[in-house]
């Protein structure tokens, strides 16, 4: 699904030149679940823009669905991130003066798609949102907003989410309850599920970790899909 060859990125600052992706060669097959991580620095933000088309890489080829797409147009690349990329991040990035069902609708009125409200809606309540769809994200916990997020990336059912450490700003037990749900949406789903993340308890959860030093890649460890995971059983989670 995912296949860089090559890839670099180079920024420029004043006159100085600084590398920020080394020759990097990756592919991520559909349904993989995996963790990119590294020191600040390493290069795993500027890989996780580029793998969801918000950036474009200096030099390589960089190939989504069988499609090049390295040197796309801006318009193009917002088409591909529409029908093919979910995003979640750290601070949410909900607006503030929006309920959930409006937020979650949002992605669905940029692709033009019909009965957005019911889909939202939907998709809340899959994520145990039912009664909360009118609540504003003030009106919300941490783990209730990173929730609405979540169904916002997943409302156009994308075959690919990208987090970039989408638990960074909760507890160790929330974390946990939002990693339940994204280990889920890989197993039951087939969901494509790429995290950056310096937690080595996030990490855990996926079964392919990705280290970046400096903009190269220094290590790329699978481990057996079916191992355990340190997944709770349903009756045990509550509701962040």
């Amino acid at each position: 699904m995912i296949r860089l060859k090559g890839l670099s990125k180079v920024y420029r600052s004043g006159d100085l030149l600084v590398p920020a992706l080394r020759q990097v060669d990756l592919e991520i097959e559909h349904g993989d679940f995996v963790a990119i991580t590294g020191a600040s620095g390493s290069g795993k933000s500027t890989l996780m823009h580029i793998i969801g088309c918000l950036d474009r890489p200096t030099a390589g080829t960089y190939e989504l669905a069988d499609k090049d797409v390295s040197s796309l147009s801006d318009d193009q690349l917002a088409r591909v991130r529409n029908r093919l990329i979910g995003f979640v991040f750290q601070s949410f990035n909900l607006l503030p003066r929006l309920t959930a069902v409006e937020q979650v609708t949002m992605p669905l009125l940029f692709a033009g798609s019909p009965d957005r409200r019911r889909r939202a809606i939907t998709t809340l309540a899959e994520l145990g949102l039912a009664d909360r769809i009118h609540h504003r994200p003030t009106q919300l916990s941490g783990g209730q907003q990173q929730r609405v997020a979540i169904a916002r990336a997943l409302v156009t059912a994308p075959p690919i989410i990208l987090a970039d450490e989408p638990t960074g700003a909760l507890d160790s037990r929330t974390t946990a309850e939002i990693m339940d749900i994204f280990v889920r949406l890989n197993r039951e789903r087939g969901i494509t599920v790429i995290f950056v993340t310096h937690d080595a308890s996030v990490a855990a959860y996926t079964n392919r970790v990705i280290e970046l030093s400096d903009g190269e890649i220094t290590s790329d460890r699978r481990r057996d899909r079916e191992a355990p995971v340190p997944l709770r059983p349903a009756k045990e989670r509550t509701q962040a």
